[in-house]
């Protein structure tokens, strides 16, 4: 290959093939433009020739009176013949420039002139190609609306002998995102309280965007009361309160909590239940010692086995199964120590003694509406009965 040199206007008596010369438009045409170079005679530009990209018309790329570098490509002073590329001179340029900026990692500006099968064609001085899957950091169906629009991108890769530059703008996007997290990360401290938006669902919790990081909510903190799956109690795109638990920089995890953002189950227990109060609760857990019996979402009260029947009770399987919902009597509440004794015998007990007074109370009304003793039991009355009829 020829060194190439710069020849002024005005000092070009001889040119060569190879040389780089001011070239300035002093026709245009459907197919090629003619240039002056300071040369005997004009040289011609082919359309093939203008740029890297394609060009549908001549007038779309120069006018007349554009002034430019060309390359010298062909030269045949018998035929007046005087062939130079706008494109190479451009191509050379770029190459050089593309280089540095893919040693360094800078980010170019470049618009989209082509939507094409695969992606999209960007003019960085030669032809850059972005594939459709380093457009974003979602998948996009339609790039359509893309022609015209201006990205930023990082070249990846280049090939010069195959004429080939693959850019990226999902390379720019990842890049911000997690300069973005690092920023998130030290910013962050247990405690904190912040707002953020449902990303992800999984079987083990939720992911929520807190400010272009993800942290995790496990489904022990999603609520109070125990969940069986998160979209029970969230959805994609739900804004939700959320307190920090724990940051892990250098693993750059972050565990969240929602349920720490809402009044705990024993937060109102006090205003909810009495000494006294009989309620109906679900049994969750058996134990040596008795049952615990939820009385409200998160709220467990303890029946001692002492508590269960009103005779003995060896176990308390004897009696209960998880699951059962049953009548309880609440004996104590202690919400400072999220504790409430509760009773099943006690219920049992007030049953039977209502039971008792209600058969009290048929007996004396029989005897009142029969002109009987109030001392007179059933079992006299209806022997007298039957003393009469015989």
């Amino acid at each position: 290959m020829m060194e190439e040199s710069n020849v002024s206007l005005t000092d070009a008596t001889t040119i060569s093939v190879g040389d780089v010369v001011k070239a300035t438009v002093t026709k245009v045409e459907d197919k090629q433009a003619l240039v002056d170079v300071g040369y005997k005679y004009d040289g011609l530009i082919p359309i093939s020739e203008l740029s890297p990209l394609h060009v549908e018309k001549v007038s779309d790329v120069v006018s007349v009176g554009d002034t430019f570098d060309v390359k010298v490509l062909k030269l045949n002073d018998e035929k007046e013949e005087l062939v130079v590329s706008k494109k190479a001179v451009a191509m050379e340029a770029a190459w050089a420039d593309l280089e540095k900026k893919m040693e360094s990692g800078e980010i170019i500006e470049a618009e989209i002139k082509e939507v094409v099968k695969g992606g999209l064609v960007v003019d960085v001085g030669v032809r850059g190609f972005i594939p459709a899957s380093m457009v974003e950091r979602y998948f996009v169906e339609d790039f359509s609306d893309y022609k015209g629009k201006t990205l930023r991108l990082k070249v990846v890769e280049m090939d010069k002998d195959k004429n080939k530059v693959i850019l990226s703008h999902k390379a720019v996007l990842e890049e911000e995102a997690k300069q973005q997290k690092q920023s998130v990360l030290e910013r962050l401290q247990p405690g904190q309280v912040l707002e953020g938006t449902v990303q992800r669902m999984t079987d083990f919790g939720v992911f929520v965007d807190i400010g272009g990081v993800d942290g995790l909510v496990h489904v022990s903190e999603l609520a109070w009361h125990r969940v069986e799956k998160p979209s029970d109690v969230v959805k994609e795109g739900d804004k939700v309160q959320v307190k920090v638990l724990k940051v892990d920089k250098e693993n750059e995890r972050i565990s969240l909590s929602i349920k720490e953002t809402q009044p705990g189950p024993w937060a109102k227990v006090g205003e909810q239940f009495k000494q006294g109060d009989v309620v109906t609760g679900t049994v969750k857990r058996l134990v040596s010692f008795g049952a615990f019996v939820e009385i409200a979402p998160g709220v467990e009260g303890l029946v001692h086995i002492s508590q269960i029947a009103n005779r003995r009770v060896a176990t308390p399987g004897e009696v209960l199964k998880e699951g059962q919902e049953v009548q309880v009597k609440v004996l104590d509440v202690v919400p400072s120590e999220q504790r409430v004794s509760l009773s099943i015998r006690a219920v049992e007990e007030e049953r039977a003694e209502q039971a008792e007074r209600a058969s009290k109370r048929e007996q004396q009304q029989f005897q009142q509406e029969n002109n009987q003793p109030l001392g007179v039991t059933l079992g006299e009355l209806f022997g007298d009965l039957k003393e009469k009829l015989k």
